[in-house]
């Protein structure tokens, strides 16, 4: 009894460490940032749908932020959720995400019929996806709401952004 379960116990390390170094082995070593530019509206329910392909791994970590503004003609990105507090009551902008895709969206406590085209139309996003493996060992030395802090810290140049059209 002793030899089958020593047996198993072997075969059950081996079994676990090839699984766990062939998904590290597979992931990307760099962080990837995707920009995208949209609209929401009753039309696309206030919504953005943005496939992922090929996608990612359960242990990526996806990061959003809005473009905010341009100061001195520097940007000022803010991470999602993002609150804005309006006349007529809280907006969210927000998004969820799966290995397929990445949903970026409107919510709000009032009718978003109401809103003005400065909060729905040609809306800003940069989508950042850090490897599980960086992820893991590298996130907590950053400050993952401040944009400009994170690209630094996985040496994402504006070269490497891509562009995701409509």
């Amino acid at each position: 009894m002793k030899k089958i379960i020593l047996f198993l116990a072997v075969v059950g390390t081996f079994a676990f460490q090839g699984c766990s170094v062939n998904e590290e082995t597979q992931v990307n070593s760099s962080a990837e940032v995707f920009e995208v530019t949209t609209s929401f509206s009753a039309a696309n329910n206030y919504s953005r749908i943005i496939t992922l392909n090929p996608p990612i791994y359960s242990s990526d970590m996806v990061l959003v932020y809005r473009l905010f503004d341009v100061v001195n003609g520097e940007d000022v990105w803010r991470t999602l959720p993002q609150a804005v507090y309006l006349p007529q009551g809280e907006l969210d902008y927000n998004f969820d995400f799966t290995r397929n895709d990445i949903n970026i969206f409107l919510d709000s406590d009032f009718d978003l019929t109401t809103l003005g085209s400065a909060w729905t139309q040609s809306q800003v996003f940069r989508v950042v996806i850090i490897p599980g493996y960086f992820s893991n060992k590298n996130s907590s030395s950053v400050d993952l709401s401040n944009y400009n802090e994170v690209v630094k810290r996985y040496n994402i140049t504006e070269s490497q952004i891509k562009t995701i059209k409509n």
